[in-house]
């Protein structure tokens, strides 16, 4: 009989604990982009602009609707004297959405590698294209090409990113 009783209450605790957990709400989300969007990363709605950057890994990130430039965007030079060029990537579509990178190119190296278009249609992308775009971002400038690792979570970005980054490395002929 005690042990009836024994099994009756535990299983009435666990599905009272089922019932009451709550799963993570849009706030932390929101929060989760918002502090990002200070440190590595910019979310903006509007339309995204192609910039020079001299920073050697820059891990900014512009996501936005709109086109960008296909091709050489502009030039400008870097801190150390050398000219650098922005060249955009082709826009690839995924699953989720479009896919646009840019790269800066000062010596025939790669010196910053930048997201402009991500999926960003629900808190999902935004929060899985937040952690994932920088780490692109940083492992183009380290590996000098398209050939980079997948971050978990974020495989359509991952195929959309780097068929973009090649040819952006085309066009810039590296």
């Amino acid at each position: 009989m005690r042990r009836i009783v024994l099994w009756a209450m535990s299983t009435l605790t666990v599905l009272v604990l089922l019932f009451s957990y709550h799963t993570s709400t849009s706030s932390t989300v929101v929060a989760t982009a918002e502090t990002r969007s200070g440190s590595s990363t910019t979310r903006s709605g509007s339309s995204s602009s192609s910039s020079s950057s001299s920073s050697s890994s820059s891990g900014t990130s512009n996501s936005g609707n709109t086109s960008g430039t296909s091709g050489s965007s502009g030039s400008g030079s870097s801190g150390s004297g050398s000219s650098s060029k922005t060249v955009a990537g082709d826009e690839v579509m995924t699953r989720y959405g479009v896919v646009q990178v840019q790269i800066t190119v000062a010596g025939g190296k790669i010196t910053a590698a930048d997201a402009l278009q991500v999926p960003d249609q629900d808190r999902r992308d935004q929060m899985i294209n937040s952690q994932a775009v920088p780490v692109y971002n940083t492992e183009t400038v380290d590996a000098q090409s398209a050939q980079i690792d997948v971050v978990s979570g974020a495989t359509y970005t991952w195929e959309g990113y780097t068929q973009s980054l090649q040819s952006a490395i085309d066009k810039a002929n590296l």
